[in-house]
């Protein structure tokens, strides 16, 4: 067959069929030479592809008018944008006969990240949240200019599922309590090191609102540290599809506020308490026999006990990653109780835990069968002989830190 027939059959394919054959291509090395083939392929590409990562501003206009049927937008690239560029965007996208209108690229927009856009302000936001109304992710994370006006701005894309405002250091509890009010189907929110979000005040208000997302799922408020026990308290009797709650590095947090967490939420998944704890408390581990699916724990810089290592051993009997880096009282014989009954461990980190010889990570090896990342960076007293003898249980491990 000649190339010229090869080319006429080839595009005697109808629509539907290429745009089969372009999603079946994974690479997009693969789509870009799909694309460069011909024009009715390029046509096809433009009308198939969901997701764009903008480089260079200076090409968003013409992109935009290219692909319009985008469903993830990502300018985290762009940290230029600005009002004027959105309003620009919106309004004057596509020209004469084959303009697609006002902003139609807009309109099926789910998923937009604006991580760092730091020229963006709240009109821009509030044009965009009413111009998507499909919205239904943003990420705003590392906006410094991100503060209560544009939280109140964001607060009108009422079908926001997922929401991160990580480090937007202007944000306080007013602009909090905007959000959980405007958007009450959020499943996922994320406020690591916000640093003025406090418990006092109106704060006590703000994450009562909070509490009454019956969506929510995901809370981050890593490294927030003027969150304290008073504020989690009214955690527990909301959020009731909360699985995941990350307060690492909340320094004024104590055994206590967690039980408020755990008491409340029979199925959470994750509990992520990394540098917050001084100590375990046994109260907190009883709490946690009411937890059967608890899968993540991660308690890092804690002072913790070998009885500690027997009620998590006793009541987590589903956790497939504990975290216990840089804990004080981790001993070999800890690390054995602990195996004895979480043997479904696939990660184990035992970062500086300088107590631990050879005979807790055979525990660990004879125990733990799933087990593919084991992280042993500054275990000075565990020996090269161990894993010499442990050479038949390689296969299990992946990653060896």
């Amino acid at each position: 067959m000649s190339p010229f027939q090869l080319n006429k059959n080839i595009l005697g394919l109808t629509e539907d069929l290429l745009v089969r054959i372009y999603e079946i291509l994974v690479s997009e090395l693969d789509r870009k030479s799909f694309r460069l083939v011909c024009r009715e392929f390029n046509r096809i590409d433009s009308l198939t592809r969901r997701h764009l990562r903008v480089i260079r501003i200076e090409f968003l206009p013409i992109l935009l008018h290219k692909y319009h049927r985008l469903q993830s937008l990502d300018l985290s690239a762009c940290p230029r944008i600005e009002d004027e560029v959105v309003s620009l965007l919106l309004s004057r996208v596509g020209t004469g006969s084959n303009s697609m209108g006002l902003g139609n690229w807009s309109r099926c927009l789910k998923s937009l990240v604006l991580s760092r856009a730091t020229g963006l302000r709240f009109s821009g936001l509030e044009m965009l949240a009413r111009a998507c109304p499909c919205l239904e992710s943003v990420d705003v994370s590392y906006c410094c200019g991100f503060g209560d006006r544009e939280a109140a701005a964001l607060s009108s894309a009422v079908g926001l599922r997922d929401l991160n405002m990580d480090k937007c250091l202007g944000l306080t509890d007013v602009g909090l309590a905007k959000i959980a009010v405007g958007c009450s189907k959020l499943e996922k929110l994320s406020l690591k090191w916000c640093m003025e979000i406090t418990d006092l005040g109106v704060t006590n208000e703000s994450l009562h609102s909070i509490a009454s997302l019956l969506k929510l799922e995901v809370l981050g408020l890593m490294a927030c540290p003027l969150i304290d026990d008073v504020g989690l308290q009214f955690i527990e009797h909301g959020c009731p599809l909360l699985k995941v709650i990350d307060v690492s590095r909340c320094k004024v947090l104590s055994s206590s506020g967690l039980i408020f967490v755990v008491r409340g939420h029979d199925n959470l998944l994750e509990l992520n308490a990394g540098y917050c704890l001084s100590e375990l408390s046994t109260a907190l581990l009883n709490q946690m026999k009411n937890i059967k699916r608890l899968e993540v724990i991660r308690i890092d810089g804690a002072r913790i006990s070998e009885t500690s290592f027997q009620l998590i051993s006793a009541n987590c009997k589903s956790l497939v990653e504990v975290g216990l880096s840089k804990c004080v009282g981790v001993t070999n014989m800890g690390v054995m109780r602990l195996v004895s009954g979480c043997i479904n461990l696939r990660v184990l980190n035992l970062t500086c835990c300088r107590s631990i010889a050879d005979a807790a990570i055979s525990a660990v090896a004879d125990s733990c069968r799933n087990l593919v990342c084991l992280k042993l960076e500054s275990c000075n007293m565990i020996t090269e002989r161990v894993f010499v003898s442990l050479d038949p249980f390689a296969c299990y491990w992946r990653k060896l830190i």
